[in-house]
């Protein structure tokens, strides 16, 4: 993009600038309300409007990205509050992790129970469902 805003200034600039050197001539200019006159070579009268116009261009080119600078700082003011968010979650989750790896190893400490304890507790808890279940 860079090399096509030169490929097209530097040819206009080129041109402003024969253009204010090549006429020498003295102009003068009226500033009506105030009965003012200022009489100035032509180069340095189309040097300075030129400049002139190019600032303005820039406040103008300024001004109109107001909104988008706004809205990238409450962007990154949301990615602030959404990372310290971030943060506290990965705390949490680290901590649960945690927890579950010292339940698994007390757990790996229990004795295991004999298949006929299991198998004795799997039928008493069918028939405790089945007692219930008829209540209802």
């Amino acid at each position: 993009m860079g090399f096509i805003k030169m490929l097209i200034g530097l040819p206009i600039l080129i041109v402003i600038l024969i253009f204010a050197f090549v006429n020498n001539d003295l102009a003068t200019f009226n500033l009506w309300p105030f009965y003012f006159e200022v009489t100035v070579s032509l180069s340095v009268a189309v040097v300075f409007f030129v400049l002139l116009g190019f600032v303005l261009g820039l406040l103008w080119m300024w001004l109109s990205y107001a909104p988008v600078r706004k809205a990238l700082r409450q962007q990154k003011k949301q990615n602030k509050k959404l990372s310290k968010e971030q943060q506290k979650l990965v705390e949490k989750v680290s901590g649960l992790q945690s927890d579950l790896d010292t339940m698994k190893a007390s757990e790996a400490s229990l004795p295991k129970p004999s298949f006929g304890q299991r198998l004795k507790a799997f039928f008493s808890r069918r028939s405790k469902e089945g007692e219930n279940s008829g209540t209802n």
